[in-house]
């Protein structure tokens, strides 16, 4: 900080010279496997909790980032975006060098793919108008997939829950697949694509929306799979939606199959 005085009579006027606060996204990725989700909890570990400890060593600055939603325990993302403010002029100088001496702060199973300069005004939950998660389940047994799919014995009907899907698509009310006890302000989604597929390893359920609720990728797949491998008619799934009720809809696959894939702004270009 630097200070300046101006003396005009008997008057004196000091004034103030600071580095203006810029505000930042970063682009991450992380394995789930051992944190209780991105947000900071009071006795547990979270992605959040070693990203602001790395931000403040490499910044050495107190830095809160807020990210594009929340993961619960166990569940992955391969793009998640958080913004922060800070006065340090990160990407003047060498952006690949702070990227690359951020990452080295940070533990194996969380990386920073970009670091972005955005509006002041720019908001990394509230701005984001898309996101689109996976859900992997394999049923041969596989010790590379541990923690990374659910392993089922009994081959889901791909084609019925595919069919099942559809009735997924446009803006509905999701309460009976959201978490009990939630404080949203609606319950209300878009949902824009919502298939399986399948390929060498087992099957993958992809889904994008405008928004999500909380459990509500995981208590989609719970109930399609009451289709694809309990055999409830296709017809199930409007019932569920239309009971608005959680008791009705599947239960909750586990979280380790799941993966936050992609976060879409308007002002961010994807890779």
């Amino acid at each position: 900080m630097t200070l300046f005085y101006l003396i005009c009579g008997s008057i004196f006027f000091t004034f103030v010279s600071v580095n203006e606060k810029k505000r930042y996204f970063l682009e991450i990725a992380y394995d789930g496997t051992a944190y209780h989700g991105w947000q900071i909890q009071p006795n547990a570990m979270s992605v959040q909790e070693k990203l602001n400890h790395a931000l403040h060593t490499f910044l050495r600055e107190e830095i809160e980032t807020i990210g594009a939603g929340r993961t619960d325990t166990g569940v992955h993302a391969k793009q998640l975006y958080v913004h922060f403010d800070s006065s340090q002029p990160i990407l003047n100088d060498n952006p690949s060098r702070a990227l690359q001496a951020l990452n080295a702060l940070l533990p194996f199973d969380i990386s920073v793919q970009r670091i972005l300069t955005v509006a002041e005004d720019a908001h990394a939950r509230f701005d984001a108008t898309e996101r689109s998660y996976e859900y992997h389940l394999h049923c041969q047994k596989n010790p590379f997939l541990i923690n990374k799919s659910w392993l089922m014995r009994d081959i889901p009907d791909i084609e019925k829950m595919n069919e099942a899907a559809q009735y997924l698509l446009g803006t509905k009310d999701f309460e009976c697949f959201s978490k009990s006890n939630t404080q949203v302000f609606t319950n209300i989604c878009t949902i824009k694509e919502a298939r399986w597929e399948q390929n060498d390893e087992g099957f993958v359920f992809h889904i994008t929306a405008d928004r999500f609720l909380r459990n509500m990728v995981r208590a989609i797949v719970g109930t399609l799979l009451e289709i694809g491998v309990k055999g409830k008619p296709i017809s199930y799934i409007e019932d569920v939606l239309a009971s608005k009720s959680r008791s009705k809809a599947g239960v909750s696959v586990p979280a380790h199959g799941l993966y936050l894939t992609r976060v879409i702004y308007p002002y961010i270009q994807e890779n």
